[in-house]
């Protein structure tokens, strides 16, 4: 949809040395539940015949509760959260067993790396998780991460397992993403539509413009749709990641370069880690409200917050927390990591550091968010 100029897609696929790959459930098993062993061959015949071509790959794959439905004599994926762990509990086993066999058929060595929302909003497990899986491809074994579903609390998954691919790409570096689904790329309606078209470049954000989006997936296995997609990608390409979009059956197309599915071009200028990791991989743990003032200089100045530009905070943190930064309106205008607990609050706000430093002493005469722990959120 775009006119801009940018590197040939095959050009930037050719020369990509770590490539993450993301497949959904849909793409992996049949209409009753199981896993198709065929679908599963063909996909690592795939991704084998890239690691030949030198390229690294990590593979995110959803289906352990899809996996689990035939063996537990379920007809569709449950609702209910137990029933989804129980699901993933017994599908994740089998799931990882057809990897591990078609990839020794290739003499590649499978890892299981399970992850949960934990694993990517706290700085330290953000940071064992990125040790744990470069030590694995320096080892040239292949990984197999999924969200860990059978300890997952709350929601099931992470926003659909495109978030996770996006920030695992994002964590381990990869110069590609690669998005397997049952839907051949992007269309500017639904796929099914009389008229829709394949959207098969995309570079900016307003290249989706007046693009009618709705969900995907086959016989209710999956939990995502087009907007986590999009969602994922956005993500990956603010890292500088290219993101490729296509049905499992191209997958091979995608990774050698050619005119497959939909192509994201990758930012021109890569966010710092810190910045990627703050708007994408943290969870806020509460909010700080702003005046118009305040929300000046954070946006439009790229300020510290001071205590002097609160107006009040809502939920409960400590020092070191993520928080939302939002205006008199209540939308969220940046996230940062917040230097006071949230009892701590309400004797700072609208205060001068000079009368915090005065009547509370040195300590509460510091920044409540500095701009370097604070990136800006899209409005």
């Amino acid at each position: 949809m775009s006119t801009t100029s940018h590197r040939p897609r095959r050009e930037l696929v050719e020369a990509a040395r770590r490539v993450v790959v993301k497949v959904g459930s849909s793409s992996l098993t049949t209409a009753a539940g199981g896993i198709d062993p065929d679908r599963v061959r063909r996909l690592v015949a795939v991704l084998a015949e890239a690691r030949a071509r030198g390229v690294e790959v990590v593979l995110v794959s959803s289906g352990a509760i899809a996996a689990g439905l035939a063996p537990l004599s379920l007809r569709r994926r449950p609702r209910a959260l137990p029933a989804q762990q129980a699901a993933a509990a017994v599908g994740q086993g089998l799931l990882v067993h057809r990897y591990t066999e078609e990839l020794a058929a290739h003499d590649i060595v499978a890892g299981q790396v399970l992850l949960t929302a934990d694993d990517m909003t706290r700085r330290s497990h953000y940071r064992n998780a990125h040790q744990t899986l470069a030590k694995l491809l320096e080892l040239g074994v292949m990984p197999i991460v999924n969200e860990n579903d059978t300890v997952a609390t709350g929601e099931i998954r992470f926003g659909d397992n495109d978030r996770l691919a996006a920030l695992v790409a994002h964590l381990v570096h990869a110069d590609l993403l690669v998005l397997l689904s049952d839907v051949d790329g992007l269309y500017d309606g639904h796929p099914a539509a009389e008229g829709s078209t394949l959207v098969s470049d995309v570079a900016l954000t307003d290249d989706l413009a007046g693009v009618r989006i709705g969900k995907a997936g086959a016989a209710g296995l999956g939990t995502g749709g087009m907007r986590t997609k999009l969602e994922a990608a956005r993500i990956a390409t603010g890292a500088g990641i290219p993101v490729v979009l296509t049905s499992a059956d191209q997958a091979g197309d995608a990774l050698q370069g050619e005119d497959a599915g939909t192509w994201f071009h990758a930012a021109t200028r890569r966010r710092p880690t810190r910045q990627l990791w703050l708007a994408h991989a943290t969870e806020s743990k509460g909010v700080l409200l702003l005046d118009d003032g305040a929300v000046h200089a954070v946006t439009e100045r790229r300020a510290s917050l001071l205590a002097a530009g609160l107006t009040g905070a809502t939920g409960s943190f400590t020092a070191g927390d993520p928080v939302d930064l939002a205006g008199p309106d209540g939308r969220p205008v940046a996230r940062g990591l917040v230097n006071f607990d949230s009892e701590e609050i309400p004797r700072l706000v609208g205060r001068t550091s000079a009368t915090l430093r005065r009547e509370l002493g040195a300590a509460y005469e510091r920044e409540v968010v500095h701009r370097d722990d604070l990136v800006l959120l899209p409005r």
